[in-house]
């Protein structure tokens, strides 16, 4: 599908979609379940890494006004999976170099410029909002840097950028293919008032709804309202077939509230963070049962993938709460020791794993079944650094799992 819209204008849209400007799309926790629902674990393998190590840059977020020690937390309980049971990197051991940044200019910058100085080989970032800041210097130092998703256009665009996953331009994709199978006409689009998101999400959004015959629009949430069923109300007056909201779980939280009123049999396609258990315990499981989930990840079920991440969780990260948001840091580092099976004996270079990731095709993303990611720029040409636009599509159910999942591509 061609879009004709730009990185630039793709940025402020991803940046308006996160909670405060630093929580991606796709970046939060991805079912209503308490962990101790979340399934079954099984024994791990017992195949101890031998070989020179690896060093591996990763770059938290916490200690600042965003404190999210989940992330650092998840990568290294992948990182003890692998050199404890998993094998390494084909061998290698896994040794991580963690900086935490507070999601700041100052601090990302720090923590970029100690990945360059200790000679990392590749850098890992679960989440940030501070990809522009700190993918030029890991690039300039030719050391390839590694995200969930991204949210600057830096990100999606500069050289030496791997994003496993697609971020809004991966969710608006996926809502619009499910909403022309489904015969929706008109999609709602509600968003937090956040500079210029509304104009951004509108515009990126066009290109993908309305190829597909499907009228669009966007309609903003004032930041500073308790209450914006008035809002909502009006922007729906319209009576669109389907609605989404992309924001925080604050903003899910007041909106689903509304749509109790506004709306109530309206359809809803909600991303993870509308689907977080703070979400339901103020709104009612009710709000999002029969729903569409639109997700990177799934926590619940019997997958071998999803089995294995719970377990890895439970086994080295006993404390953390497997449906939350560990799984970011335990993706972006089991997928780049997916791409290394391959990688040879001895001293790793960052060239060596920059071709590695150039090279990466169909690898599948861990604990997200059929999701795949390939990274030679062709998945979405606007922003070639993106290697998947695929999202999980999945049915909210009664206790809040998602069920009867399947890939948009």
């Amino acid at each position: 599908m061609k879009t004709p819209f730009n990185v630039g204008r793709i940025t402020r849209s991803t940046i308006a979609a996160g909670a405060a400007g630093v929580l991606i799309l796709g970046a939060l926790t991805a079912c209503t379940s308490d962990g101790d629902d979340a399934g079954p674990t099984t024994e791990l393998p017992t195949s101890a890494a031998t070989g020179d190590a690896v060093k591996i840059g990763l770059i938290g977020a916490s200690g600042g006004v965003v404190s999210i020690p989940q992330l650092t937390q998840g990568a290294e309980a992948a990182a003890k999976y692998l050199n404890d049971n998993g094998g390494g990197i084909n061998g290698h051991k896994v040794e991580l170099v963690i900086c935490n940044q507070q999601e700041d200019p100052a601090s990302a910058t720090k923590c970029a410029n100690e990945m360059v100085e200790k000679k990392v080989a590749v850098v890992a970032v679960p989440m940030t909002s501070q990809g522009a800041v700190m993918l030029p210097i890991v690039a300039r130092a030719g050391i390839p840097y590694v995200a969930q998703a991204p949210v600057s256009a830096v990100e999606m665009g500069a050289p030496g950028g791997f994003m496993i996953s697609g971020g809004t331009v991966a969710v608006l994709n996926a809502e619009a293919q499910t909403a022309a199978k489904e015969g929706v006409k008109k999609f709602t689009i509600l968003i937090g008032d956040s500079g210029d998101a509304a104009a951004s999400v509108g515009q990126m959004a066009q290109a993908f709804f309305k190829p597909a015959g499907i009228e669009v629009k966007v309609v903003t949430i004032p930041s500073n309202v308790a209450d914006p069923t008035p809002q909502i109300s009006a922007g729906l007056a319209d009576k669109p077939d389907a609605v989404t909201i992309l924001g925080d779980s604050r903003q899910c939280i007041s909106s689903l509230k509304a749509l109790k009123t506004a709306a109530p049999e309206v359809k809803k396609y909600l991303i993870a963070s509308c689907l977080d258990k703070t979400v339901t315990d103020n709104v009612g499981m009710d709000s999002v049962e029969g729903a569409k989930a639109f997700t990177t990840v799934i926590t619940t079920g019997e997958e071998e993938s999803v089995v294995q991440y719970r377990s890895v969780v439970a086994k080295y990260a006993p404390d953390v709460d497997p449906n939350g948001l560990a799984y970011l840091g335990y993706q972006v580092i089991s997928s780049i020791a997916a791409v290394g099976k391959d990688l040879p004996a001895g001293p790793i270079s960052a060239q060596q794993y920059k071709d590695a990731l150039a090279a990466a095709k169909d690898v599948p993303v861990p604990a997200a079944p059929g999701l795949t990611f390939t990274c030679n720029r062709t998945a979405f040409p606007q922003a070639p650094n993106l290697c998947s636009k695929s999202m999980l599509v999945s049915d909210v159910g009664t206790d809040g799992k998602l069920e009867n999942s399947t890939v948009v591509n």
